[in-house]
């Protein structure tokens, strides 16, 4: 339970669904984490307390990753707490699914600016508090090679963070900086419950088309980037790893 022993990383949006899991399961193998979150603080306590009842390390800090005033402010408290960074998951994420005809310039900006922007405002700001190089795990989605009908702009948003990621870890060359994608299939968190997605229709489908016939738990994703956060992953970089349970078709 030592994997990421005296490591310090940052989780965005940790307040709940797949970020929360992430956080949990960092604190269980050593790593003092920052919980960050835009706007739910209850859960991101929750989370917190959780971390600390089972011995673990943890901060909260709020800020809205598509700010960079926020991002500025997130990483200077990292800081003062920690002195360093080890480990960036940029999860903070949004996603909003609509037909094309009804898609405003709103909805596409709100999305692009915390799934795109954000992520390269926390990694610029990251580059600052590594110290001996660093890890960097872009949490993207299953959507971004194979886009659902009404979900144009998220995919999107999805295969440029997957873009970033593969085109970073060559410019990283040389500087021992780590990044990866992991592209999360169906998973029940929060957010798919309450906008009605599991028990409906639409989840049978997709467990229909999974091999390992079952919807996906954050805690799947969360040992996927505790894989790719530790050294057991030492050699993997500039990749988009499915965590998907083997979906193969909508």
């Amino acid at each position: 339970m030592n994997k990421l022993k005296n490591k310090v990383a940052i989780v965005t949006g940790a307040s709940k669904g797949i970020g929360a899991s992430i956080a949990q399961h960092f604190a269980l193998e050593g790593a003092k984490v920052v919980v960050n979150y835009a706007s739910d603080k209850t859960g991101a306590e929750k989370v917190l307390k959780s971390i600390q009842d089972n011995g673990g390390t943890a901060i909260l800090v709020q800020g809205d990753v598509s700010k960079a005033s926020e991002v500025a402010a997130l990483f200077e408290e990292t800081k003062k707490a920690f002195g360093t960074l080890d480990i960036l998951v940029n999860n903070a994420g949004i996603y909003q699914y609509a037909p094309i005809e009804e898609l405003s310039e709103e909805s596409f900006h709100q999305q692009f600016n915390i799934n795109v922007l954000g992520s390269l405002l926390t990694i610029q700001a990251a580059l600052q508090l590594f110290r001996n190089g660093g890890n960097i795990i872009n949490v993207s989605s299953e959507a971004s090679k194979t886009p659902l009908p009404t979900g144009s702009v998220y995919s999107a948003t999805k295969a440029a963070l997957d873009a970033i990621t593969i085109s970073l870890s060559k410019e990283f060359s040389g500087r021992n900086i780590r990044i990866n994608s992991i592209l999360p299939g169906v998973v029940e968190t929060e957010g798919s419950r309450s906008a009605g997605f599991i028990g409906s229709a639409a989840e049978t489908k997709f467990v229909a088309t999974t091999p390992l016939g079952r919807t996906g738990q954050p805690e799947d994703i969360a040992k996927a980037a505790v894989f790719l956060a530790s050294e057991d992953s030492g050699w993997i970089n500039g990749e988009k790893i499915s965590v998907s349970g083997g979906i193969y078709g909508l």
